[in-house]
């Protein structure tokens, strides 16, 4: 199954999820405030490389279907939906990934609790109470669980940069 397949249910249903992240991750900003340095054009967690489940890139083809057919993907090294000022291109549709960098972040790896922020943001992270981080793992879950409801329990990653059909001039 392709991305352009997934069902729509399913995209709607990823939506809901963005929407409910943002506003459990809007807290957890409103509440670092000023210690967060993030806005607008900061993209240096913005790698290149990253993928998502085909759910989450068929939410960003739904409604950026132009986008990738007509512009290209950003220079290498670069995620692939930068605009030229540092600006993601897709931001109402960015993945799950990209709606939580920046926070305090916290996961079990190991049977041990680990954390980390963006280095730019002046907090440290080993001080704080669980529920000032945003826990990996809950969210995750439920993509996989949206992911397996696509084809036989697969879980297919897609590179955002294979989203886009035009590709980059040789000299860019």
């Amino acid at each position: 199954m392709a991305v352009s397949d997934v069902p729509a249910e399913l995209i709607d249903a990823v939506d809901g999820l963005h929407r409910a992240i943002d506003d459990n991750a809007r807290v957890l900003a409103e509440r670092h405030g000023a210690r967060l340095q993030c806005k607008r054009g900061c993209s240096g967690c913005c790698s290149d490389g990253l993928t998502v489940f085909e759910v989450e890139a068929a939410a960003i083809v739904r409604r950026h279907g132009e986008l990738l057919a007509e512009q290209a993907p950003g220079p290498p090294g670069r995620c692939a939906f930068l605009d030229d000022e540092g600006a993601c291109r897709v931001y109402d549709e960015r993945p799950y990934v990209c709606r939580t960098q920046g926070l305090p972040l916290r996961w079990i790896e190991g049977g041990r609790e680990l954390r980390d922020i963006c280095a730019l943001n002046v907090i440290a992270v080993e001080t704080l109470a669980p529920a000032e981080c945003w826990p990996i793992g809950p969210v995750e879950a439920r993509l996989s669980a949206m992911q397996a409801m696509v084809e036989r329990g697969e879980l297919r990653r897609v590179a955002l940069r294979d989203l886009f059909t035009k590709r980059p001039n040789k000299g860019r």
